[in-house]
């Protein structure tokens, strides 16, 4: 089991599609069983034992998880024997430490059931060598440590072998025999993972200057009532009831997290606030006035979004950064001309401070968003959401799948956006997130908010059971 460290932007992704034939190298040989191979697609890989577990689910989810794993597989009869195929697929799941039910739609399926079945696919089609790529970032430390222990076990059984990105050390230390830091595209070290401590991990990471880590909180009392949600109750998809009755309340200059396992209604309560999904009861208030989410009162009221995954909630791949940057305000002085016309150089200048500012890495101001990593692309969209004058800022896993790196950036102006008066909403399923940033922490299980706690007093143990259903 071999972990691959490094930065965003570092060099992992191209070097794991390449492995798996996205791309195709320029120079250097890929051998598997000790003989070059030729990987010119997936299937290629495939063909070759080597499959991967992508950072973001490739499930079609009208399907359900056996047509999922049928169609996943190299060739299959023209007419399926659905019959004996659900019976392979149950004695298949009863040699797994996790079970899902092969007839369950995925569009049922939690976050991290989605994630157990993207390793499952990997199993069910016999890959020898299996590349993870984040793979617990949805998932609870329980599940986490039981996949990772599973794809261990059968790694010391000899039955596989496990590249993982992580950029948890605590998985890499728990669970991984050698490490592999790259940084800037370049190869740094390679050693036992028993060699290594969480402090040179990182140091090799970023060079012999970590980053700089999250600014102190400012003691201060929180202000005036940012946000309220009041009876807020809404619907899932399918029209059944996924938050119920929420009631809370931010202040000025506070950041109150909200914690619990993957699936249990954060994603919906995010969309309410982003006016992506209706309200079927409730109220939401800002600045103690009404709030719908409108274009005129996101302006007025002075909110801002930092959403999870934000290349395809927030950003439009294909656009330059530049007008990425300006999504909020391209329309308004000074980058108008009379009352149609946009000032394009001004959209760049302005993109050029925040690439300075933010160290966003990037080729120039009018590289596609698309192109950057993850990393860079959060910051991009913070550059934005952080501009001017921010009275509440709604923040989904703000550093999800993100390396060390960024974490600790993003970490630090969120930080600092609460130091200056800004009401943080901080929606997370990484606990040590919510706790390294939180002033007051709710839990929130299947739809409703159960347990409230000041963060300095909070019990892990406690949370850990609201979380679970538990308590």
């Amino acid at each position: 089991m071999h972990a691959l460290l490094g930065e965003n932007g570092a060099g992992k992704s191209t070097l794991v599609k390449c492995l798996m034939g996205f791309y195709q190298p320029d120079a250097g040989e890929l051998s598997v069983d000790g003989e070059v191979v030729s990987v010119r697609s997936p299937r290629d890989a495939q063909a070759h034992g080597i499959g991967m577990v992508y950072q973001h689910f490739t499930l079609v989810e009208n399907m359900t998880v056996a047509e999922n794993l049928l169609i996943a597989r190299r060739e299959l009869p023209a007419v399926i024997d659905w019959k004996h195929e659900l019976a392979e697929l149950r004695a298949f799941m009863q040699r797994m430490p996790f079970k899902i039910e092969p007839a369950r739609p995925v569009r049922k399926l939690a976050a991290g059931e989605k994630q157990k079945l993207e390793i499952l696919k990997q199993l069910y089609l016999g890959s020898r060598v299996v590349i993870l790529d984040e793979p617990t970032s949805v998932l609870t430390p329980d599940e986490a440590d039981e996949v990772l222990g599973l794809v261990r076990r059968m790694a010391e059984r000899g039955e596989l072998s496990v590249l993982v990105i992580t950029h948890k050390f605590r998985e890499v230390l728990a669970f991984a025999d050698d490490v592999t830091i790259l940084r800037r595209g370049q190869h740094i070290v390679t050693d036992r993972a028993k060699n290594l401590t969480p402090e040179k991990m990182a140091e090799l990471m970023v060079g012999p200057e970590p980053p700089k880590q999250s600014s102190a909180r400012a003691e201060r009392e929180p202000g005036d009532l940012a946000l309220e949600l009041i009876g807020l109750s809404a619907d899932d998809d399918l029209g059944l009831p996924v938050l119920e009755a929420l009631t809370l309340e931010v202040r000025s200059g506070e950041i109150v997290g909200i914690a619990g396992v993957s699936g249990n209604g954060q994603e919906e309560l995010v969309e309410v606030l982003a006016g992506q999904r209706t309200l079927r009861a409730g109220t939401v208030r800002v600045g103690r006035r009404p709030y719908t989410s409108t274009r005129e009162e996101i302006r007025a009221q002075r909110v801002r979004l930092l959403p999870e995954a934000p290349l395809k909630n927030a950003c439009v791949a294909g656009l330059p950064l530049s007008h990425n940057i300006a999504l909020r305000d391209f329309d308004r002085p000074p980058f108008t001309v009379a009352r149609w016309g946009i000032r394009f150089g001004a959209l760049e200048r302005r993109a050029e401070e925040a690439i300075r500012t933010f160290r966003i890495r990037t080729p120039g101001a009018r590289a596609p968003i698309g192109q950057l990593s993850g990393g860079n692309v959060q910051r991009a969209v913070l550059a934005r959401e952080l501009a001017g004058e921010v009275a509440l800022l709604i923040a989904a896993n703000p550093c999800f799948g993100l390396d060390f790196g960024a974490v600790a950036e993003i970490r630090s102006r969120l930080m600092d956006a609460r130091n200056a008066g800004t009401a943080v909403l901080l929606i997370s399923a990484d606990l040590e997130e919510i706790f390294a940033l939180s002033d007051r922490i709710l839990v929130m299980s299947e739809g409703k908010l159960v347990y409230e706690t000041r963060a300095d007093t909070a019990d892990l143990l406690e949370i850990g059971r609201h979380m679970a259903g538990h308590a």
